[in-house]
C-alpha cells in the first residue's frame, strides 16, 4: 500500500509540475509588468494583466533581460525571468556569487528598469518588483508577502501602500544611495515630498514595514554599480 500511495503521489507531481511551472512564469511576468504600470487597474483596485495576454504583453513591453554581475556589468538571458532571488541570496551567504536579474522595460517612450527583489517580514518572506528609471527614482512598485497579518503587513500589496513609492528618489542629490524608509514618523501623510527618502508606514505593521526598508536598501543598492555604468 504504501508502495501504491508513493507511487501515486509521484506520479500526481510528475505530472502537474508544468502546469505549476506555467502560472510561476505567468505570475511572475504579471508582476514585472504591475511594476511597470501595465495592468488592468480601475479605481482603486489591483488588477494584473490577464493571463490569457499576459505572454504577449511581456514580450511587447519588456525589451531586455539581463544578468547584472557585482561590477555592474550586464549580459542578456532571455530566461531571467526565472531566476530565484531566494536562492541567489542563499548562494551570496555562502559565499557564492549572486546573480541579480533586471528587465528593461519601454512603454510611451520611457525606459524602464525593473528588479525584483526578497526580504523578511515579521512572519515570513515578503518580495517587491520595483521599476527605476536612469536615475534610480521609482517609477512603480509590486510587494507581496508569504503570510504577513492580514488587515495590517498584509497591506503592503495594497495600492495605497504601493503607489506611494512611485516618484520616490533612491539617491541623494550626491548620488549616495539612502534607499526608502517605511516610517511612522514621517510628517508626510499624502507622500508629497519625494526626496526625502520616506513613505508612510501601515498602521500596526511596524516590523513588516522594517522589513520593506531593509529589503528595498539592502536588495536595491546592489545594482548600483549598474546605474552608474548607464550614465
Amino acid at each position: 500500500m504504501v508502495l501504491v500511495v508513493g507511487s501515486l503521489l509521484a506520479f500526481t507531481a510528475s505530472s502537474l509540475k508544468p502546469a505549476i511551472t506555467e502560472n510561476k512564469r505567468m505570475e511572475k511576468q504579471q508582476n514585472i509588468l504591475y511594476a511597470m504600470g501595465i495592468n488592468e487597474n480601475e479605481g482603486t483596485s489591483r488588477e494584473f494583466v490577464s493571463t490569457d495576454k499576459v505572454g504577449e504583453e511581456f514580450s511587447k513591453y519588456i525589451k531586455q533581460q539581463l544578468v547584472i554581475d557585482a561590477n555592474g556589468g550586464s549580459k542578456e538571458d532571455t530566461e531571467a525571468y526565472l531566476i530565484d532571488v531566494k536562492k541567489e541570496q542563499a548562494k551570496a551567504k555562502n559565499g557564492g556569487t549572486r546573480r541579480l536579474p533586471l528587465f528593461v522595460g519601454e512603454k510611451d517612450g520611457k525606459t524602464f528598469y525593473i528588479a525584483p527583489i526578497r526580504g523578511k517580514g515579521l512572519w515570513d518572506a515578503i518580495w517587491a518588483y520595483v521599476a527605476l528609471d536612469k536615475d534610480m527614482v521609482v517609477q512603480g512598485t509590486f510587494f507581496d508577502h508569504a503570510g504577513e497579518t492580514p488587515g495590517l503587513g498584509a497591506n503592503i500589496n495594497q495600492r495605497f501602500f504601493m503607489d506611494d513609492f512611485t516618484g520616490e528618489h533612491l539617491l541623494s542629490d550626491t548620488g549616495v544611495f539612502k534607499g526608502i524608509a517605511v516610517t511612522k514618523g514621517n510628517n508626510d501623510p499624502k507622500n508629497l515630498d519625494k526626496v526625502d527618502h520616506e513613505v508612510d508606514a501601515i498602521a500596526g505593521s511596524t516590523i513588516t514595514g522594517d522589513g520593506v526598508s531593509a529589503m528595498l536598501k539592502a536588495d536595491l543598492k546592489l545594482y548600483l554599480p549598474y546605474f552608474k555604468n548607464l550614465k
